[in-house]
């Protein structure tokens, strides 16, 4: 149930998309956005630089890499390895991906700041079991535009092509989802009339 205060936008029960695989253990923040960048004074742009190390050589051409695979160009659903967004705790790795239009992440486990930093920008890091993720990489690398739903409410995971499996959540994130409290913006002017009021009942600085 949405928080009484919040608009319906904020709320984040169903999230659907193709996916792209990404299977491999322990990503860090440091491959999913190179230190470099994260000199930029906003986050603006900042997909065009997701794994940049890893889907070009020193020389700017492209190298393989699911990123640059015209196959899976327009997916939004990331499809990953254990231990995803480890090192360090750097706030621009889950923005460079939802920046490249990622809009939730699937893995067996993640780093427990970056699924923070995930939520805080409506961006859902759900877990499954290492079968059934690599039960679902075989069928988006095989079928690339299978589409996926992930069902926040339910706790599924579900597919086009009739598959379907459980997942798992840290469960105050998934309740922010689902009342829309992940976004800080929306709680705070939900609140507007109550903030203003206060603020006429403080006395003058001095």
């Amino acid at each position: 149930m949405a928080h009484p205060n919040l608009k319906n936008s904020s709320v984040i029960e169903h999230i659907r998309g193709r996916g792209i695989p990404l299977p491999e253990n322990d990503v860090d923040t440091d491959r999913i956005i190179p230190a470099r960048y994260l000199k930029f004074i906003t986050f603006e742009g900042l997909g065009a630089y997701a794994f940049y190390d890893e889907r070009f050589d020193e020389q700017g051409k492209p190298k393989p890499h699911p990123f640059n695979d015209p196959k899976y160009s327009g997916a939004s659903i990331l499809v990953a390895g254990t231990n995803f967004g480890c090192g360090s705790s750097r706030e621009h790795a889950p923005q460079a991906l939802y920046r490249a239009g990622i809009r939730a992440i699937v893995a067996p486990s993640f780093a427990e700041i970056f699924a923070g930093n995930s939520t805080a920008i409506g961006m859902p890091t759900v877990m499954v079991n290492p079968h059934h993720l690599e039960a679902l990489i075989t069928l988006v690398t095989q079928n690339p535009s299978t589409e996926i739903q992930i069902d926040l409410k339910n706790k599924t995971i579900s597919t086009s092509s009739g598959w379907s499996c459980p997942l798992e959540m840290n469960e105050g994130y998934r309740k922010a989802f689902l009342e829309g409290s992940w976004d800080t913006t929306a709680v705070l002017l939900s609140n507007i009339d109550s903030i203003r009021k206060k603020a006429a009942e403080l006395p003058p600085l001095t």
